[in-house]
Order: structure tokens, then C-alpha cells, then sequence
């Protein structure tokens, strides 16, 4: 009990430049369930006023994110309640955009949070033995809108942001420098050498469905 106190201690202290009220929500954030209903909750950040890669801070303060920002926040989160601080990155092709998700593991088995307008790319519940597993159960996912075509080409391994430190987490710049690392780190390809030429693009039904979002650039809290 004693030593239990003691880690948990000197875990906090770790986050001690975050404010009383940024740590009070994060902390309720205490398991994958109730981040991903969090980040449910932001709006898309759909960076009207130029590019951005929000730090937690910025974003409890703004109120909304975007893919690689509501990871940074969840991945937070995760650490916090005692989880590694885990990303998971897909690229795809040049006229698609990347995803990011933060990873998270139970008994033994992976899952992920993620932030998104959309209804794919969501979370993903802890039943994957690998994070290939993982990783490929988006695959179906990431398509074109206008021609169908599936374009997810790799993923990262699991991207630890604790060789980071901790201040990122509270930066009132912007994250590129963590977002070019990502982007960098060792990538596996998605579609076994090949076998691209057989893969089959999204249906019509399949297109339709994904054209619904959740937040519109209108909304003034986007």
C-alpha cells in the first residue's frame, strides 16, 4: 500500500505544469471508454485560421481537435492513469490524409482511440491480439469518396511519446515536431507485395454512408 502510494506520487509529479483543473478532467478520463466519450464530445477541428497540431492544453482550452490532437489528449489521458502514452500512425496516398490513433492495451489485447468526423476510423475495442490486427481493421475503411479506392499503405509500431518528456503536453506551440517523428518512425506496409492489383474498391452503398459527418465547417465551434 505504502509503495503503491509512493509510485503514484512520484507518477503525478511528472504532470505537475498541468493545471489544477486540466489534471482534475484528466484524471476523470481514467479509462479507454471514457476518453473516447470525451473526445466524442470536441468538435472537429477543421483549422480555419491555418494549420494546426494542438498540445493537450490547447486543445481542454479550445475545445476541439483533429486526428493527431484528440490522440495527443487521449494518449495524455492514458498516462496519466498509469497506461504507456502510445500512438499509432496510417499513411496513406499523397491526395488522401493520414490518421493517427492512440493505442491502448488490456489483457493482453489492443485497441485504440481516435478522433474523427467521420462514421470510420473510430475506436477500436481491445480484441486484437497484434497491433497489425489493429492496424488492418481499417483497412476497409480508408478509401477515396470520389473513385472508392482503398488507399491505406502502412502503419507505425507503437509510438512511445514518453521520449518526449512531458511538456509537450501543456506547449503553446504548435506539435510538429512530434508529428514529423511519428511520421518518420518505422512504418510496415499494409497490403502484403503483390497483391495491391487484387484489391477491391469500396462499393456504391459503402461511398454513401461515408459521405455523413458529425460536424460541418458552419458549426462556430469548429
Amino acid at each position: 500500500m505504502i509503495l503503491s502510494l509512493f509510485w503514484h506520487t512520484k507518477h503525478m509529479e511528472h504532470f505537475s505544469h498541468l493545471s489544477q483543473e486540466e489534471l482534475a478532467i484528466l484524471r476523470r478520463l481514467n479509462t479507454p471508454q471514457k476518453i473516447q466519450d470525451f473526445l466524442d464530445t470536441l468538435p472537429i477541428n477543421f483549422e480555419k485560421g491555418g494549420d494546426t497540431c494542438l498540445s493537450p492544453r490547447r486543445v481542454l482550452r479550445e475545445k476541439k481537435a483533429h486526428c493527431i490532437e484528440g490522440a495527443f489528449l487521449a494518449a495524455t489521458a492514458l498516462w496519466i492513469a498509469g497506461e504507456r502514452p502510445l500512438l499509432l500512425d496510417f499513411k496513406t496516398v499523397p491526395e488522401d490524409e493520414d490518421h493517427v490513433v492512440a493505442l491502448y492495451k488490456k489483457n493482453g489485447y489492443w485497441g485504440a482511440l481516435s478522433k474523427t468526423n467521420h462514421a470510420v476510423l473510430r475506436f477500436r475495442d481491445p480484441i486484437y491480439r497484434t497491433v497489425r490486427e489493429l492496424a488492418l481493421s481499417y483497412f476497409h475503411e480508408y478509401f477515396m469518396l470520389e473513385t472508392g479506392k482503398k488507399t491505406l499503405k502502412s502503419y507505425s509500431r507503437p509510438f512511445s511519446l514518453a521520449r518526449f518528456g512531458t511538456k509537450w503536453i501543456t506547449s503553446e506551440k504548435n506539435l510538429w515536431y512530434i508529428a514529423g517523428a511519428l511520421d518518420r518512425s518505422p512504418h510496415s506496409p499494409a497490403v502484403p507485395k503483390g497483391n495491391r492489383a487484387h484489391i477491391r474498391p469500396i462499393s456504391h452503398i459503402e461511398r454513401k454512408a461515408f459521405r455523413m459527418t458529425e460536424w460541418t465547417k458552419k458549426n462556430p465551434r469548429t
